[in-house]
């Protein structure tokens, strides 16, 4: 069997495999709950592989090893920021969310303040955040088909954009939760598995010495010593460092902020398997970001420059695949290309769970908070009318997410990753924050967190030199970038804390400090956390 039909037969396989679970699935998708939440009937263990399958993505997978095997030591800093944030969502967020909430992050605001101006504010924020995150997803897939099937053509990787988006749609309108869970659990025990497997092949090629292996890939990569210090990325000026200091703290504080992340907290029955489960996510990614380190030096070390270098015509987010393909003895060799389809297949699977959870944070925020909370607020609706239009969003959400994916592909994609990372901590964190550790929070105070967080964030990053300016820029021809920073964090998250502190103290709302207490309860103990959040 040639590479490329073994390529093809490992795709199919994988696809196949999460196409016959989103089919089962869908038997058991009966109601709301079902569709939102899986029923709220998966263990700490289960959803705890399921957190993890969500948040190992393809920025992680590809992005990381890549940005390690271009900048050493400061490539991984995405992987050590990444980790640190889950302690956040430990402390500060997945208990008192999943009891204070119902289906979405809207819910746990509405409870104490006006349904309509926060409900929409949360809706807007989610669709944003989850669209940024998508757009990582799919230039990876476009990535990974075009190294796969050994072509350059922009309608081909155009073509696999679309495909990826007409699957994902497919997970989300078929399965709901429960399926797009279970692909996310097998996602996730795939990708443990690719990942270890090219970690111990590379480990062989170097006797388990990982000082041989840093020596080598410092050699390789032409920067010498340096490639094992900090400041080949963040350190060659102040607007560097300042970079750098913006990016740890949009990547610390955005976890706890995702939607796609934070929906997730809702599926389990108890505040206790909330908290388990985040305990399992924090020990399989922990365990995860340990190989990107091993993936991206190895990288660094095995690879040619020009294969991960885009100003050398290479591309860093195939670094692992590639590395893939040359410890199975090179390109050419049935092992390179036995690896090289494996581990392609598990990352394609990867972006696959990962656009599913995405899609489904953003349309259950549609249907849930937009239609049934704002637009027919005081009109009975059915479940079923519920689903249906949660089931359409994810038709719209899936088709803006593949426009935006096409021009977006010469973007690293754990850069993109960040970027989410940083309009979901200004514009979700605050709010989230402010409402269960203050009791005078009120409705103006998280309106103006979320829509001045989110503008803010939007705005800097579309002045930034991530959008034009540079070669690498969205619009390399173009340049307005007046805002010198990548990432926007460094602004935009205290922004959107003091926004939300000046719009709570500019106006009282004496409904949303009585019900304060009530809420308090909930979060802490769970004592009517099944009942509906509507007031």
């Amino acid at each position: 069997m040639d590479t490329q039909a073994l390529t093809t037969f490992l795709f199919l396989s994988v696809v196949a495999l999460t196409i016959g679970i989103t089919f089962w699935a869908s038997r058991q998708t009966k109601t709301a709950a079902d569709f939102y939440s899986g029923g709220r009937s998966f263990s700490g263990f289960q959803n705890g592989l399921a957190i993890g399958g969500d948040y190992m993505s393809a920025a992680s997978f590809l992005g990381i090893s890549g940005a390690i095997a271009l900048y050493g030591y400061d490539g991984f800093l995405y992987s050590i920021g990444f980790l640190v944030a889950w302690l956040v969502a430990l402390l500060l967020v997945a208990e008192m969310l999943r009891n204070a909430g119902r289906y979405t992050m809207a819910d746990q605001l509405a409870f104490r303040m006006s349904q309509r101006p926060v409900r929409t504010a949360a809706s807007v924020s989610t669709v944003v955040v989850s669209i940024f995150y998508l757009l990582a997803q799919m230039v990876g897939a476009g990535s990974l088909v075009a190294l796969l099937l050994g072509v350059d053509s922009e309608a081909l990787k155009n073509l696999t954009i679309v495909g990826v988006g007409v699957l994902m749609i497919f997970y989300v309108v078929v399965g709901g939760m429960k399926g797009t869970t279970y692909v996310q659990i097998v996602k996730a025990v795939l990708l443990m598995i690719g990942s270890a497997l090219i970690v111990v092949l590379v480990l062989v090629e170097f006797n388990f010495n990982l000082s041989s292996l840093l020596g080598a890939a410092a050699e390789n990569s032409g920067k010498g010593e340096a490639f094992l210090q900090p400041g080949l990325q963040y350190g060659a000026s102040l607007t560097s460092k300042i970079d750098f200091l913006s990016l740890g703290l949009a990547l610390v504080l955005g976890t706890a902020g995702l939607p796609h992340i934070l929906i997730r907290f809702y599926t389990v029955p108890t505040a206790k398997d909330a908290r388990k489960s985040v305990l399992w996510a924090i020990g399989l990614i922990g365990a995860f970001y340990l190989m990107t380190l091993v993936l991206g030096f190895g990288a660094a070390a095995l690879l040619d420059r020009d294969q991960v270098d885009p100003l050398e015509g290479g591309n860093q987010n195939l670094a692992s695949p590639l590395l893939a393909e040359a410890v199975g003895g090179g390109e050419g060799s049935t092992g390179g290309a036995v690896l090289l389809a494996l581990i392609a297949a598990v990352a394609f699977a990867t972006i696959l769970a990962v656009v599913a959870g995405l899609t489904l944070a953003s349309s259950s925020s549609v249907a849930h908070d937009l239609y049934k909370g704002v637009i027919k607020k005081d009109q009975p609706i059915t479940e079923k009318d519920e689903v249906r239009v949660a089931r359409i969003a994810a038709f719209v959400i899936g088709a803006i997410a593949i426009a935006l994916s096409i021009p977006a592909q010469r973007l690293n994609i754990a850069f993109l990753v960040a970027l989410a990372f940083a309009v979901a901590a200004s514009a979700n964190l605050p709010a989230i924050i402010f409402n269960m550790f203050w009791r005078r929070f009120n409705t103006r105070g998280a309106v103006w967190s979320i829509y001045g967080g989110l503008i803010s964030a939007v705005g800097l990053v579309f002045f930034s030199p991530v959008v034009s300016g540079l070669p690498t820029s969205l619009f390399p021809d173009s340049d307005w970038s007046v805002f010198p920073l990548n990432n926007p964090g460094i602004v935009s998250i205290p922004l959107g804390f003091l926004l939300g502190y000046l719009g709570t103290i500019s106006k009282r709302e004496p409904e949303a400090e009585d019900r304060y207490t009530e809420l308090e309860v909930r979060a802490l103990t769970g004592a009517g956390a099944e009942q509906a959040v509507q007031h």
